[in-house]
């Protein structure tokens, strides 16, 4: 059996294991963001709820908030965890792609001395 190519890097246990924590790092901020904005009006309304009261254009801010604000925060989040993935995966592809320039290519058989 011949020795796996190290010029492949991206399809290594590393290369995958690097990328899938910085991708889990990743969502769990997104999620953490996501669940403040989920916690927080009711927090806000249960401990400020005179400022939470307020009328802003006919509508009390705890309405405002939800109904204008928590759906494109949501949205927001999300745009932002895409972008992120993606710039994750193409950096990790332009690294594997620089190490595979890097690393002397072998015929089969032959053995590279470092």
């Amino acid at each position: 059996m011949q020795a796996p190519d190290p010029r492949n890097q991206i399809h290594t246990d590393a290369f995958l294991h690097a990328l899938m924590r910085r991708q889990l790092r990743l969502s769990i901020s997104c999620a953490s963001a996501f669940l403040i904005g989920l916690l927080g009006l009711p927090l806000a309304n249960y401990f400020y709820p005179e400022a939470m009261a307020i009328r802003v254009f006919g509508f009390t801010l705890t309405w405002l908030l939800l109904g204008i604000g928590f759906f494109p925060a949501v949205w927001l989040i999300g745009y932002y965890f895409i972008q992120r993935s993606l710039a994750l995966e193409e950096a990790e592809f332009q690294l594997a792609q620089r190490n595979r320039e890097t690393i002397p290519q072998t015929s089969p058989g032959e053995i590279s001395v470092g």
